[in-house]
């Protein structure tokens, strides 16, 4: 036989209720808290931008990501190739720098994955100086582009992004403005360098960047001819260049051979990298580069 609900019971099972679907409510919002979109980036400084686009909003796995390995020895590995499985954007450089993507991303098929590739943003193809992260003008066109994706692709907070992105682009002036700054004082000062990682910030200064036969043969991988290695160290001894510029990932017999010659004819030399050091932004990476060249070049004279 059955009773019925007296009055308290119907206020207890209304007020069970009420806490389940408070509950669910809250679960359902920390669910949608934590739903963040998840993106690759084949180089950690672009990495960086993401986050500083996305904020709490993306999870951001960065491959190349250690600073004192040469990224022309990567090998890509399983892992690599689950993160970008399960990716809804990568992002990477482009111009054969890391042609490892292209292999990786036809291998792991997802119509839903969305790509940016920064040599594409920027008009540079295969054969140009790839390291393009040291053009002022790449870093705005790639956080333009992550912002109109995640834009996109998460329309609730797009206001926040396109917050972000303002803050980001304001974060990036101080760059543009000692680029400014030293090629007012250096413009057409002769420097050299081992290889071409620095070249596009080097235009942007410019410098009249000299030895860039040598320059190619380095980071092909390719022995340098005698005649261009002769040039290089009549440049370092006799002085003709103001600042010799290397870098420190791929530092091989050639480069020690050339910053001793340098070391010796007492011409200054800075260290520049293909990776983001830990600890750093993208941004602050870029101005303690520039503060260093400046720094080596505060004895010249016009």
């Amino acid at each position: 036989m059955s009773h019925p609900l007296t009055r308290k019971t119907m206020r207890t099972l209304a007020s069970i209720l009420t806490c389940a679907a408070l509950a669910l409510s809250v679960c359902g919002t920390a669910a949608a808290q934590t739903a963040r979109v998840s993106v690759v980036a084949a180089e950690n400084f672009y990495g960086d931008v993401v986050r500083q686009l996305g904020g709490d909003h993306v999870q951001v796995t960065s491959i190349l990501s250690n600073p004192d390995q040469d990224p022309h020895l990567f090998e890509a590995s399983p892992k690599t190739a689950r993160a970008l499985q399960h990716a809804a954007l990568v992002v990477y450089n482009g111009a054969d720098y890391d042609p490892w993507m292209d292999k990786l991303l036809a291998a792991s098929k997802n119509a839903k994955r969305t790509t940016i590739v920064a040599a594409q943003l920027v008009g540079k193809k295969s054969g140009d100086n790839p390291h393009l992260w040291y053009d002022p003008a790449t870093m705005p066109a790639v956080a333009k582009a992550v912002t109109q994706y995640l834009g996109e692709t998460d329309p609730a907070h797009k206001a926040d992004y396109d917050a972000r992105l303002q803050t980001f682009l304001a974060s990036v002036k101080p760059i543009d403005d000692k680029v400014a700054a030293l090629r007012s004082h250096y413009k057409d000062v002769p420097v050299t360098a081992t290889e071409p990682v620095f070249g596009y910030m080097a235009d942007a200064i410019g410098f009249e960047m000299r030895n860039q036969r040598f320059q190619l043969a380095t980071m092909n991988d390719t022995e340098p001819s005698a005649t261009d290695i002769a040039a290089f160290e009549k440049d370092l001894t006799e002085r003709r260049v103001h600042v010799l510029i290397y870098n420190s990932q791929a530092a091989d017999a050639m480069t020690r051979r050339m910053l001793k010659v340098a070391k010796d004819s007492r011409v200054p030399n800075i260290s520049v990298t293909e990776t983001l050091p830990a600890g750093k932004t993208f941004q602050q990476w870029m101005i303690s580069q520039l503060d260093a060249l400046s720094g080596a070049l505060q004895g010249w004279q016009r």
